[in-house]
């Protein structure tokens, strides 16, 4: 009887039992999401605290990080933004989630940003052990004096070039250039440069004759963003789980194509780069190119005395140096220069500063007089703060054994984090926190900017991140930003196109977003953005 059942049973039949028993389940596990979970105390939007759902919709759409600085206001400092996380907004939960002891690892979530198995990136290593072992190699190759030194002659080079495009098509040299975005351009030096450094070739995406690359960093692009609605699904943990098993199969599959010939880029840039090292070994070590991939291929292991990176694991180093390289640095750079041009009197203040402390161009160079600048230092940092190159959280997932965090205990498996787009827009710490506002960085108690003061902005201002997961690179990006924009506005005027709001707020897109002296990101692992829409005149006086 039961077969007969089956058999006569119809295909819309089964559809309904199907869906009937789908959402079942899903209300078994809403309830309990919602009432019994370890979590369910913790406050945040509904459809939220019963699905991962919401989150995700919030990735896609790449203001995530808006919808949660939302969350904060809404709710305290403390949000459930899908059933198994909660994410903090106060200096104390950064300490006790990103210090070197604290008992988390990174979340599944980076394991998006794995191409496969065989091509390592240490960005996406979970295993904390295994973690601090890529660290160990990659600490002294990039973050001593030696490699920042040499890299920045290439980041001098390319600088000096895109400063001389980027006045070129004035017909007088005192008037000002045509309209230009400068996310745009800053995205064509970054990338020129990371490729410089990464593979021995500058592919001149900046020079203004046709050339195929010029579509490579929108290729950066998305792959960031495909990989970032990958990990923010609230199935990729399921999905990561299945790599062994033939998941990273599937997923080169559902690659976009934009993303296939990114990796297809890297892949033969790598092969080629191989080569031109494998011929110049017989020159001596002076004589031959020393950029950051030479410093990877020529690395020992500290344990062992062999190579530290087989050809596959220079491949995954290398393109997690081009994409984080280019994009955050860029997002930097853009960042400062929206706040200096939205923001004319301590924009001259920085360029009397510059001024004044260099003779020539030519002075500018990595090292303590360019590090000196207290105004420029300033500059970049506020800048940073506004326009963080990660805006979102950076995930971690609690180990065994559990974290205790602001005095609360939470439970193995927990994902935690800090939102670095509100962490540093934190109204107790920075009272002013949309504006741009340098003097907060320099000690003046006639201002009331105490040393006090200093160490509570501070305490919410990580841009590249603390503890065993900071950027390896930041060195080399402070470098590059550092030489840019010091170099840029000694060379050049730059102003923002009279009443141009391109790239900030504006009123029609909501709230967290209104604020027209704010540069609008795309949250997607990185920054997406456009702007500010800038024009460029040479100095007079200047050489």
């Amino acid at each position: 009887m039961f077969v007969l059942y089956l058999n006569s049973t119809s295909l819309e039949e089964w559809l309904l039992v199907f869906f009937s028993l789908g959402f079942l389940l899903f209300l078994i596990i809403a309830f309990y999401n919602l009432f019994f979970h370890p979590l369910a105390h913790i406050p945040g939007p509904f459809w939220s605290r019963i699905s991962g759902f919401p989150s995700w919709y919030y990735a896609c759409r790449g203001d995530r990080h808006i919808w949660l600085w939302q969350l904060f206001q809404i709710y305290g400092d403390r949000v459930r933004p899908q059933p198994d996380m909660v994410l903090f907004c106060d200096p104390q939960s950064y300490t006790d989630i990103y210090s070197m002891k604290s008992n988390v690892r990174r979340a599944p979530f980076y394991g998006a940003f794995q191409k496969n198995r065989h091509e390592p990136k240490t960005v996406t290593v979970l295993d904390t052990a295994e973690h601090a072992r890529r660290r160990k190699r990659l600490n002294p190759i990039l973050l001593n004096e030696k490699s920042i030194r040499a890299a920045s002659k290439f980041v001098i080079k390319h600088v000096e070039r895109w400063v001389q495009l980027l006045t070129e098509d004035n017909e007088i040299a005192t008037e000002w250039s045509s309209p230009a975005n400068f996310s745009r351009k800053t995205d064509s030096l970054t990338f020129d440069i990371m490729g410089d450094l990464n593979f021995g070739v500058s592919f001149d995406i900046k020079e203004p004759e046709e050339n195929p690359l010029k579509l490579t960093p929108f290729y950066i692009i998305q792959f960031l963003r495909f990989s970032y609605m990958m990990g923010r699904a609230p199935f990729f943990k399921f999905l990561h789980g299945m790599r062994p098993y033939g998941f990273d199969y599937l997923l080169e599959f559902i690659t976009p194509p934009a993303v296939q010939r990114l990796n297809q880029f890297i892949h033969n840039s790598v092969s080629d780069r191989i080569a031109l090292q494998k011929e110049q070994a017989e020159k001596p070590e002076a004589q031959r190119r020393q950029d950051t991939f030479y410093f990877l291929y020529e690395a020992k292991d500290p344990d062992t005395g062999r190579p530290a990176y087989d050809e596959a694991a220079l491949r995954g180093e290398s393109n997690q140096l081009l994409t984080a390289g280019y994009d955050t640095t860029a997002t930097a750079i853009s960042g400062i220069i929206f706040c200096l041009t939205g923001d004319p009197r301590r924009h001259q203040k920085l360029v009397d500063e510059i001024l004044s402390t260099f003779e020539s161009a030519e002075d500018i160079v990595y090292g303590p007089k360019l590090l000196g600048c207290t105004y420029l230092r300033a500059c970049i940092d506020e800048g940073m703060r506004l326009n963080p190159s990660l805006p979102s959280d950076l995930p971690r997932e609690v180990l065994p054994g559990g974290l205790t965090i602001k005095g609360e205990y939470y439970p193995e498996g927990t994902i935690v984090g800090n939102v670095p787009w509100a962490l540093m827009r934190n109204q107790e710490v920075y009272g002013d926190p949309e504006v741009f506002r340098p003097e907060r960085w320099i000690l003046d108690e006639s201002t009331g900017v105490t040393q006090e003061a200093i160490a509570q902005a501070k305490s919410c201002f990580h841009p590249f991140l603390s503890g065993p997961g900071n950027c390896v690179g930041q060195n080399l990006a402070m470098a590059n930003i550092f030489i840019t924009v010091a170099r840029l506005l000694y060379h050049l005027d730059v102003r923002r196109v009279p009443g141009s709001t391109f790239g900030g707020g504006s009123p029609t897109m909501g709230w967290g977003a209104r604020n027209k002296n704010q540069l609008q990101l795309k949250d997607i692992f990185g920054s997406g953005r456009e702007g500010p829409e800038v024009q460029f005149r040479k100095r007079a006086f200047v050489s």
